[in-house]
């Protein structure tokens, strides 16, 4: 089957190949976590390391159900490893092994071993698993395929209507596999429903399925929008479903355990310092808001490319925020190891009073960092240092912040 190379993913686990550090692979289900393993054993194959060196699990296989338990799965690995031979050894969603952190914690005192893990669920990385592991493991977050590597696939030419399918479908790598619409609506359903009812349902033994579902829903339609789980308990009142403020914190929370959504949180800029409140939320991959709206729910494509911006940014690697400058509002500024780069997007500002709306935050910011709007007008300019660049441009590469 057809498979498009994460380069970028390649390249991290290249990077920490034969080094004592366990690499652990988190993001949605059907991401490509397993996949990207799969190529990375190929690659292992090619460079001559035998297969008899290679242990390859995936717990969500029911024939592997008998390994669920830490101590067979430790006993299980031991008796197939090579003694003083490295051992390469995959262990995919090892979230569903009761106590793995100690089989885990206990096979990485050997040092015949290279260890890699896949995971659905933030969790995984908190609690026990940090308190075995603090220090030797490094994440590698998994997101769907980006515009650029969606567009490896398609091709280049005609990328508004290409990207008019990326927001539409999203880029869970299967999808590239189905032609036919509704086919791709069906897989977006279920893998939907394996999220909903495996990473959030039964380990949060959710009653009220209906009152997450509208959860998901209202955050699903505001995308980009500033809220808080007061409004949105307020807002499912106001629509005749009861709840309270702290249900929807903690179906809130699965969901972002779970990777479904993402959390930006506002920085204010003079102060220098997080504010906790009024947060936005993106999503994972768009697909699942065609899923859930319906496919004629594009209202907002200024949010909707909002979202493509975020995702784009976090794979990149920056860790991002929401600016607050006195009463004015910029998008995103995002952080890397130098400095910080203040971000617009908006979907053209090719009218001069968007512009202006566009631009009054940027100006009224006193530092001297960077500074875009990125939006999908093809045109780029400079306003007095502020430059304005195409989102096909970004998204495809061809320019860099």
């Amino acid at each position: 089957m057809e498979k498009i190379y994460r380069k970028e993913y390649m390249n991290q686990l290249n990077s920490y190949k034969d080094k004592k550090i366990i690499k652990v692979l988190t993001g949605i289900r059907r991401s490509g976590k397993s996949t990207i393993l799969s190529t990375f054993r190929e690659q292992l194959l090619k460079e001559g390391v035998p297969e008899k060196n290679m242990i390859a699990i995936n717990f969500d296989d029911r024939s592997n159900r008998d390994l669920l338990d830490s101590d067979k799965l430790h006993e299980y690995i031991l008796h197939h490893a090579k003694d003083n031979e490295k051992t390469y050894l995959f262990l995919d969603e090892i979230q569903n092994v009761k106590e793995f952190e100690k089989c885990v914690d206990s096979l990485f005192l050997r040092d015949n071993f290279d260890i890699y893990l896949t995971g659905s669920n933030s969790y995984m990385l908190s609690g026990e698993l940090a308190t075995f592991l603090t220090g030797r493991y490094i994440q590698i977050h998994v997101l769907p395929l980006s515009f650029k590597e969606y567009l490896s696939h398609y091709g280049e030419e005609d990328e508004l209507k290409k990207y008019n399918e990326y927001i539409s479908y999203g880029g869970l790598p299967y999808l590239i596999h189905l032609e036919n619409n509704n086919e791709k609506i069906d897989y977006l359903e279920s893998v939907y429903h394996t999220v909903i009812i495996n990473d959030v349902i039964h380990r949060k033994k959710v009653k009220d399925i209906m009152m997450l579902e509208s959860i998901c829903r209202f955050l699903f339609d505001n995308i980009g929008s500033s809220v808080s789980t007061k409004k949105i308990s307020d807002t499912l009142t106001s629509y005749g479903r009861k709840n309270s403020v702290h249900t929807v914190e903690e179906y809130l929370n699965s969901l972002l355990e779970s990777y479904v959504l993402y959390k930006v949180n506002r920085f204010d800029i003079k102060g220098k310092q997080l504010l906790k409140t009024q947060e936005k939320y993106y999503l994972s991959d768009l697909g699942f808001r065609t899923y859930l709206l319906g496919k004629n729910n594009y209202k907002d494509l200024g949010h909707i490319l909002e979202n493509v911006i975020f995702l784009e940014l976090k794979r990149q690697g920056y860790r991002i925020y929401i600016g607050k400058n006195d009463a004015t509002e910029i998008d995103f500024i995002v952080e890397n190891s130098e400095d910080y780069i203040y971000i617009q997007v908006a979907l053209s500002v090719r009218d001069e009073q968007t512009l202006e709306r566009e631009l009054k935050p940027l100006e009224a910011i006193s530092d001297h960092y960077k500074k875009y709007i990125i939006t999908l007008d093809y045109d780029t300019n400079n306003y007095n240092g502020i430059k304005q660049i195409s989102a096909m441009d970004f998204l495809t590469g061809r320019i860099k912040l």
